[in-house]
């Protein structure tokens, strides 16, 4: 029951963020100037139809979900000092952040695998020298690194320069602890009596990893998956909610959350902490997930081959 749930919620967030463009009543760069931190808007019913204040509520026009006819407009969720729409804002950024946390977490998981197979097969000087490699990549102190790197960038960047540059460098920092899983795993599967046999048969390395042992490193690649990914979507929140992310206009929860720093604007305009609040739900859904495979172990691999 509880898989069902975490999985419905993931599914029902995701499909929302990916659906933006249709959600959202208004293009994350539309301005209403007059409006600026606008409080949500009230909707009401007369009769069966939905009214936003006194304009109707109009569904499946202009290639959007819902909204109203001009003059009117629709904030859900409020509007920020520009006049944008937050609830809009926040489905657009929910697309950078989210694709931070998986681009990242698949940098680290691949390198994980990579690295965690060669020195758990091989062992000997390639174990020691990658896990000793490991252990000083963790001691780097990544965020005065992401300062340094940005200070050598140009003072603009665009906004895919600087969205590839916070997936590789928070992708990059993350590798060592799934690889450290991986290797144990390939340290026990290498001594299974169907790898010895396969071995005994002539089989060379790349076969027997291919075939026999990488099989069995899925389950814990996806357990990790379920963990990295809520850690990079917050760790993305961070940095942009610092100015180390994507910059405006485009939207990500970190940056949108930066807006509502500023004590007047948290005290009057409450509802700047939409983004913060959208991520919660998400980072739930995916540790209810990662819980359940920790819990239930064997769910997780495959059986090898005997």
């Amino acid at each position: 029951m509880r898989a069902r749930i975490a999985i419905g919620l993931l599914v029902v967030i995701h499909a929302a963020i990916l659906c933006a463009g249709f959600l959202a009543p208004y293009d994350y760069a539309e301005q209403h100037r007059e409006y600026a931190y606008a409080p949500p808007t009230r909707v009401h019913f007369e009769g069966l139809r939905p009214f936003a204040d006194r304009f109707p509520i109009r569904f499946l026009a202009g290639g959007r979900l819902f909204g109203v006819d001009s003059p009117g407009v629709i904030f859900l969720w409020g509007a920020d000092g520009a006049g944008r729409d937050v609830f809009s804002r926040v489905l657009y950024g929910g697309q950078i952040s989210l694709a931070t946390g998986l681009g990242a977490a698949a940098i680290s998981l691949g390198l994980g695998l990579f690295w965690g197979t060669l020195s758990g097969f091989y062992g000997g000087w390639a174990d020691r020298l990658i896990m000793r490699g490991g252990e000083l990549f963790l001691a780097l102190p990544w965020l005065y690194l992401l300062l340094a790197v940005r200070a050598f960038l140009p003072l603009h960047i665009t906004t895919v320069e600087a969205f590839f540059l916070l997936v590789a460098i928070i992708g990059m920092v993350g590798w060592v602890r799934p690889a450290r899983i991986v290797r144990g795993v390939v340290l026990s599967a290498r001594e299974r009596g169907f790898v010895l046999a396969a071995r005994g048969f002539g089989a060379g390395a790349p076969y027997l990893i291919r075939r026999h042992i990488l099989p069995l490193t899925w389950g814990v690649l996806l357990t990790q998956a379920t963990i990295l990914i809520p850690q990079y979507i917050l760790a993305e929140v961070t940095l942009s909610f610092l100015g180390l992310g994507v910059g405006e206009p485009v939207p990500s929860w970190g940056n949108l959350l930066a807006e509502a720093r500023q004590y007047h604007a948290l005290v009057n305009h409450p509802w700047m902490l939409a983004p913060g609040l959208a991520t919660i739900p998400l980072l739930l859904g995916y540790l209810m997930l990662a819980d359940i495979l920790l819990e239930n172990p064997e769910r997780q691999a495959p059986h090898g081959r005997n």
